[in-house]
Formats: structure tokens, C-alpha cells, sequence
């Protein structure tokens, strides 16, 4: 069977990036979305709601595909609903696929909440020491991801697949519109800083500033979730995926400050809120793109600073194991530093950023 791809939230930065990579490979590529774009040259779009089983069992009525790649979430007010919602949206689409006796692999990308639990609960109450190991167990509260596992797995027995988990950590890559976006988001807060003069402080917590992390391009995560599915060692095992070196905030700050033409402010030892920094920034924001004739995309639809706060405010030290895939054969590598800069560059070429 030729390769096929249903890639499920095709338009997100995880999607996008991956029904990328699936393109230049050569793969047939089903980019499935509420609202479809051409965000990647070369995927045919499937527009459709994953909560209406009808309407997708009519988008799909004609799609027999060898892979399945779920990319998507959707949040609500409480981590009960995460997990009934979420759930359904993976089931309604192995319930809508007119062969589902055809795929051969399915993999899911979940993440660092894995170990940090819901939104609800995150990073509070006893947490695991770092480094974050898959071998670690389940935290003991209600969490969407561990529901969505468990619905993998039992499809995969029914419908005879392998499988694959991916737990990236904060993901760095292109998408506009993404509502965990720490790049872009931290692109128009640099921006703003430039273009008024406001310091371009951290607004972490000091162990986020001083302390070990890591993060995801999510082309490394891309490479990853291909390398899992085509490949015997990554069938039917959950895996970390992070760039693959370490760094200190307050040593990568200064370089994204220099990036933007401007000085990174000393930091003040103590957590603050990059969403209320940036609350009432929408007038400003078309302001600047008006001036710079930038894309008229939006101030909400490029900014999530509210998931930025939760990443850079962590209480722990936040390093992430890779040895499980790298001694089952998956060795890419991704310079973070390049990763932001990377971003900025294609914002900036595309008129989004000044």
C-alpha cells in the first residue's frame, strides 16, 4: 500500500510541520481541519468538525489512508471535559474512516503535561524529579493525554495497527493562528518593546531563568513522529522528543533580545505576566501594522501569552530524556537558538512582524 497520511489538525504548528515533511517525502497527504487552508503546498485539505460525526464521516467517505496522525486538541473550562471531548475526537475519527482495517500505524503527540499535569493541576502538588523519563508513571489526577493514550491503544487492538506516542516539550515553529505559540508570541512582545521602548523583560519564574531547560522545533518533532512510523523500533512505544541540548533562559534572552535590535532588561528575580503586559495591546498592534504594512492578521491570533506564562513559570527545572529513541536509532538534532531564529526570519519575510 502506497504511503497516505491523514494528518488530523493539519493547520496547527505541529500539523503543519508535519504534513510538511510528509509532502517532501512523498507522501499522499490528507490535511483534516475545521478550516482548511493551503498551508502546506501539496496536502489536500478535508474540512471538517471532529465533534460532528455525520459531517466528517461525509468528509472522509472517500479517504482510505495508511497513516493517522492526530495533531489536535480541543480545550474547555474543566480537565473532566478535556477528557471526554478530546476522546471523542479520536474516536469519531477511527469510527469515521471507511477502512479503518487499512492502517498500518497511528501516533498521537501529547506532551510535557504528561508529567505536569492538566492545566488544572499543573506543576503543583508533588511532581517527578528531572530528568522526565518515560518510564515515569501516571500522575494520579484526571488528564486528557492519558485518556487519549488509552483510546489509541484500544483502537489500535481493534483495528490491528502499531502505534506511537509523542511527548514533546514547549514547541517552537511557524503557525499563525496557534493557540500555544511561544515564538510568535514572544516575536510581538519583542517587537512591541522595539517600537516603544518598553523593557524586554523575562517574565519567568527564577528557576526558569537560572535553571536547566529544553524545548521542541517542531520540525525535530515532525522527523521524530515519521521516524516512529516507518520504523520497527518505534512501533507501539511512547517517546520524549526535544531539540537535544540544554540551555538556561538567561543565557538564550539576550540572543533574542539582539535578534530584534534591542537589549534584554535585567532580570528582576521574580515571576511577572507576559498576558497582562500585553493586555490592551490591540490598538497598538494594528497601529504597528499599519506603519509596517504588515499582514492584518490580528493581535489574538498571534498571541497566546497566557501559555507562554505557564511555560516560562514553572517552579522545577525542566529537562527532558531522549535515550529511549536515540538507542532505538533516532539521532536529529536541532540548535535552539535556530529555532527561534527561524521563526522570526520566515515572520518577518511573510510581513507579520516588522
Amino acid at each position: 500500500m502506497s504511503l497516505k497520511a491523514l494528518v488530523v489538525g493539519s493547520t496547527g504548528v505541529v500539523g503543519q510541520n508535519l504534513a510538511n515533511r510528509l509532502v517532501a517525502e512523498g507522501w499522499t497527504v490528507y490535511g483534516l481541519a475545521r478550516h482548511p487552508f493551503d498551508a502546506v503546498s501539496g496536502v489536500l485539505p478535508v474540512a471538517a468538525d471532529l465533534l460532528d460525526k455525520d459531517a466528517l464521516k461525509t468528509a472522509l467517505a472517500d479517504i482510505s489512508v495508511s497513516h493517522v496522525f492526530f495533531c489536535t486538541w480541543s480545550r474547555r473550562p474543566t480537565e473532566k471535559e478535556n477528557c471526554i471531548v478530546n476522546s471523542q475526537m479520536m474516536a469519531n475519527v477511527f469510527q469515521s474512516l471507511p477502512h479503518p482495517e487499512n492502517i498500518e500505524h497511528s501516533a498521537l503527540v501529547t506532551g510535557m503535561k504528561h508529567y505536569l499535569g492538566s492545566f488544572e493541576s499543573y506543576a503543583k502538588g508533588a511532581l517527578p524529579e528531572t530528568p522526565f523519563r518515560e518510564t515515569m508513571p501516571r500522575l494520579d489526577v484526571e488528564n486528557f493525554y492519558y485518556n487519549q493514550e488509552d483510546l489509541l491503544f484500544d483502537a489500535a487492538k481493534q483495528y490491528g495497527f502499531s502505534w506511537s506516542v509523542h511527548r514533546p516539550h514547549t514547541i517552537v515553529g511557524y503557525a499563525v493562528g496557534n493557540v500555544m505559540n511561544i515564538a510568535t508570541t514572544l516575536a510581538v512582545y519583542a517587537s512591541i518593546c522595539r517600537e516603544t521602548g518598553r523593557p524586554f523583560v523575562f517574565p519567568g519564574s527564577p528557576m526558569q531563568w537560572h535553571g536547566l531547560t529544553d524545548v521542541t522545533d517542531a520540525r525535530q518533532l515532525a522527523s521524530q513522529v515519521l521516524w516512529a512510523s516507518t520504523s520497527a523500533a518505534g512501533r507501539n512505544q511512547a517517546f520524549n522528543v526535544v531539540n537535544g541540548d540544554v540551555f538556561r533562559w538567561k543565557w538564550l534572552w539576550p540572543q533574542l533580545a539582539k535578534w530584534f535590535g534591542i537589549e534584554a532588561a535585567p532580570y528582576p528575580e521574580r515571576r511577572s505576566s507576559l498576558e497582562q503586559a500585553l493586555s490592551g495591546d490591540d490598538d497598538l498592534w494594528q497601529t504597528i501594522t499599519r506603519r509596517y504594512n504588515l499582514q492584518n492578521i490580528g493581535f489574538g491570533k498571534l498571541v497566546s501569552a497566557w501559555h507562554t506564562d505557564a511555560d516560562l513559570g514553572r517552579p522545577i527545572e525542566s529537562v527532558t530524556d531522549m535515550s529511549k529513541s536515540r538507542r532505538a536509532g533516532f539521532l536529529d538534532y536541532q540548535y535552539t537558538p535556530d529555532s527561534f531564529f527561524d521563526v522570526f526570519e520566515r515572520l518577518r519575510a511573510e510581513h507579520i512582524i516588522p
